[in-house]
């Protein structure tokens, strides 16, 4: 296939991060995938061709100018943060975080909420995966203390997911988050007796919000709603991934 085919399409954070600070969320065009997965699918987990799925993550590291391999995660919908180290690839955890130079976190996602987050000295970063069980289990919060930083001095982009106006949800959903901060009621609306829409981006705020976090960014997209640019689970069903990365360059000391 002609090698302008294959250009990821990709968003990256509107944020004032530090400069040595590289961030962006992959869209599902521009790979090598076919069918459901078309095109750009960054996971092996899904049913996809093995190979596409290799030659999109060869796209991936080689388009980006990425410092290494991305440390992928086995997702489980836990609060477990663990540290970049290429020796935890493949490690059940969602979400990773580092202080080193050319060590990329990555989360994939199609619906749930990636968050991105750095500190405005540039020296550590964190990438969590968030769906509603992973909000509730405290993963934001998780990602944030393994930062070691003043939460006020903390800056975290909300990246593509399902939005407010389609998250449709059960009772259980809304006492589990309520039950656990009424503050989080503003985040649902009731559609019927037995269904409330539910506002990821709002509960992922208040809970930043409760841990001092103030400066939030993104929160603006629908996978559901947008199929030419997002994997949907909750749309397609049998989908592929877009993967949320996060690292750190080398600073610049003036010298």
């Amino acid at each position: 296939m002609a090698a302008e085919l294959h250009s990821p399409g990709f968003i990256t954070p509107d944020w004032p991060a530090p400069a040595n600070v590289h961030a962006l969320s992959t869209l599902r065009t521009g790979g090598y995938s076919s069918g459901p997965y078309n095109s750009f699918n960054l996971a092996t987990h899904t049913g996809d061709d093995a190979v596409a799925v290799l030659s999109n993550r060869a796209l991936l590291r080689q388009h980006f100018s990425l410092p290494a391999e991305p440390i992928w995660l086995q997702q489980v919908h836990s609060n477990r943060i663990i540290s970049a180290n290429p020796d935890n690839i493949g490690d059940e955890a969602d979400g990773s975080w580092t202080d080193h130079a050319g060590r990329v976190c990555v989360v994939m996602t199609a619906d749930c909420l990636p968050v991105l987050i750095c500190n405005q000295q540039g020296s550590r970063v964190a990438a969590a995966h968030a769906g509603w069980r992973g909000l509730h289990a405290g993963v934001i919060t998780n990602a944030i203390r393994r930062l070691e930083s003043d939460p006020s001095e903390l800056m975290v982009w909300l990246g593509p997911a399902i939005g407010p106006q389609t998250f449709e949800v059960g009772a259980e959903v809304l006492r589990a988050f309520t039950d656990r901060n009424r503050e989080n009621t503003s985040a649902f609306r009731q559609t019927d007796d037995q269904h409330w829409l539910c506002d990821l981006y709002q509960l992922a705020r208040i809970e930043l919000s409760s841990q001092g976090v103030t400066s939030v960014f993104g929160g603006k997209e629908c996978t559901y709603t947008d199929e030419q640019r997002f994997y949907s689970y909750r749309r397609d069903g049998d989908t592929g991934r877009m993967a949320s990365l996060i690292w750190l360059g080398e600073q610049d000391t003036g010298k």
